[in-house]
């Protein structure tokens, strides 16, 4: 049986995270304006014939599968909206399933660090080089969520409501984590963005178990 972690779609990706996510994708790099679909299922090798039935009944692209023991996951994205939109309405189908069936975002940490020290910043560079460095002086916003892929929603929703640089986001595994800077200002808007964004997402505390396709 299939357990529906993550369903979320994403009507415009923003250009600091698309430009992201291209730094990590094995698959067909997204643009920023792209429309996008991020689907995380259990157990993990399931994701193979969502995969699948997504690129064969519509236009998408395959930009990332990841595929771990407890959790697969997948991104599609394409120009066109009607194509992303389309392939989620298949892969529900598919499923036996509604996006409300996916499992609820809950945040497992949220913070601001304010006026980060040079010693700090360095260390947060050296360990992200996926994304921009942080600048000693600005600050800087964590989040953690779970499941992981709701991560990718809450740093498109803070890239458009504040002027901030996105540091790291990691979407597989256990839980999403998120870190972006910025001035203080922007930081305390980006950060509340995100956290709404994803609080507002609807779903259940447990994933909905679907029928084997």
């Amino acid at each position: 049986m299939i357990k529906l972690r993550t369903y979320i779609y994403i009507d415009s990706l923003q250009p600091q995270l698309a430009e992201y996510m291209a730094t990590v994708s094995q698959g067909f790099l997204p643009i920023p304006g792209d429309a996008c679909l991020w689907v995380e299922v259990s157990p993990g090798m399931a994701i193979h014939r969502l995969t699948d039935i997504a690129l064969k009944a519509t236009r998408v692209h395959l930009a990332q599968q990841v595929v771990e023991r407890a959790f697969g996951s997948m991104v599609i994205h394409q120009r066109d909206q009607s194509d992303v939109l389309e392939a989620g309405r298949i892969l529900l189908q598919h499923l036996h399933a509604e996006q409300d069936d996916r499992q609820k975002c809950r945040v497992a940490w949220k913070e601001i660090i304010r006026a980060m020290t040079p010693d700090h910043s360095v260390l947060i560079n050296r360990q992200n080089r996926r994304g921009s460095m942080i600048l000693p002086g600005q600050s800087m916003f964590i989040l953690e969520t779970d499941p992981a892929g709701y991560i990718v929603y809450a740093a498109n929703q803070a890239e458009k409501a504040a002027n901030i640089t996105i540091i790291d986001v990691r979407a597989v595994g256990a839980f999403g984590r998120l870190t972006l800077s910025g001035t203080e200002a922007d930081v305390d808007e980006a950060g509340a963005a995100a956290v709404a964004a994803v609080e507002a997402l609807s779903g259940h505390e447990r994933p909905v178990i679907a029928h084997h396709l």
